[in-house]
């Protein structure tokens, strides 16, 4: 058996771990409070590969969710504690040779001042909706539509 290679970034109510694993099969995820458990085949070759993160803080497991794409399994840890940011992944300090920080998506959001981004809904979303590397949701579109049809019935108070 084999680690998985896997790079991870955080956010502010989550934490995002990608499995690189192409045309896993077999695939398992277990959320634990505190750990993460990851196993799947390797579909060109049956290598298994298995994972066990002892997590660097909880996670609500219920809340938690992950999915299969062709290159990677993709997982969402909902924090126990939104706001507080995670320094690494794991609660011991050890380097490990099989993950790595996703720098492409990694963002300082302790110093930004804008609304969340990543909120849990708009993450769902994103996940359903999956496909190449660039197909993100327009989060935009449906409140623009909505404001302006709102716009139309409203009634002249003058």
């Amino acid at each position: 058996m084999h680690p998985a290679t896997a790079k991870w970034y955080d956010r502010r109510d989550s934490v995002i771990i990608e499995f690189c694993v192409a045309d896993s099969k077999d695939v398992q995820v277990n959320f634990d409070k505190t750990k993460c458990g990851f196993s799947c085949l390797r579909g060109t070759d049956d290598v298994k590969h298995e994972n066990e993160i002892d997590l660097f803080e909880a996670i609500d497991e219920n809340e938690s969710k992950h999915k299969r794409t062709d290159r990677s399994v993709l997982c969402y840890l909902r924090k126990a504690q939104p706001g507080k940011a995670w320094p690494r992944l794991t609660k011991e300090k050890a380097k490990l040779t099989w993950l790595s920080v996703d720098f492409n998506n990694w963002k300082d959001w302790e110093d930004d001042s804008d609304e969340e981004i990543g909120n849990f809904d708009q993450f769902s979303d994103m996940m359903n909706n999956m496909g190449g590397e660039d197909d993100l949701p327009d989060l935009d579109s449906a409140d623009d539509e909505s404001a302006d049809s709102d716009d139309e019935k409203m009634p002249d108070l003058e």
